[in-house]
């Protein structure tokens, strides 16, 4: 019986969530800004790699959204650049949902076509189950992590629609298998793009960011929001 109770729970959070999701995707769809949940473990590099893609952007004012558990480091940091930067707090949440980015959102000035990242919470668990309005998932992952992680972790690879193994510049120093990391990734998500970068070099960037334009330009791109299954 408990268990019952707690699947219906459960059900109702996510038909809640999507809901909201989809209503935050339309709305930022129709101010002609593509929006990324950006996920990864703790450590990956994810705000290092914003700035990054950011650098390389050409067409789209980028705007940002850092999700913690605590502090505002990255978000005083990205401003420092000049970034349309919003900080979101969950104070214990292992995750951003559709609400808290709804409330942000609505407080943000979209006065330039763009691209809006929304830096989850680090962790490669819970934020792959949560909608929050993205257009796409892109996914983080690092070498020092090692090479087993799409195996470990398989539903933030399988819905992952880019994927960025960064830190590659590491390479020589550590046990990665390369041919391993993929092996787990095709075998879960035949398509994704996966993109080599190094956050010290600045290797590979420019290629994700005139693959996020050309998403964005792309309206078949800018509708493929998906409710939760």
């Amino acid at each position: 019986m408990h268990d019952v109770l707690k699947v219906n729970l459960m059900a109702n959070i996510h038909d809640e969530n999507d809901h909201i999701a989809a209503h935050t995707n339309e709305d930022l769809t129709d101010k002609n800004i593509y929006v990324i949940n950006v996920m990864g473990a703790p450590g990956a590099g994810k705000t290092t790699t914003l700035k990054n893609i950011i650098k390389s952007l050409k067409y789209l004012k980028p705007y940002v959204i850092e999700g913690d558990i605590e502090s505002d480091i990255d978000t005083r940091d990205l401003r420092g650049l000049g970034i349309d930067t919003f900080q979101i707090n969950t104070f214990g949440a292992c995750h951003l949902d559709a609400p808290m980015v709804h409330n942000v959102v609505q407080n943000i000035n979209f006065n330039e076509k763009g691209v809006l990242f929304i830096e989850n919470i680090g962790n490669l668990v819970c934020p792959a189950e949560f909608s929050i309005g993205e257009h796409c998932k892109m996914l983080i992952s690092t070498v020092t992590e090692g090479s087993d992680k799409p195996y470990k972790y398989p539903l933030a690879f399988e819905k992952a629609d880019i994927i960025i193994l960064n830190k590659t510049d590491l390479i020589p120093y550590l046990n990665f298998d390369e041919e391993f990391f993929m092996k787990g990734i095709r075998a879960l998500n035949k398509d994704v793009p996966v993109f080599k970068v190094s956050g010290v070099t600045g290797e590979g960037f420019p290629l994700v960011a005139e693959w996020i334009e050309k998403k964005a330009s792309d309206e078949k791109g800018v509708n493929c929001y998906h409710h939760h299954e």
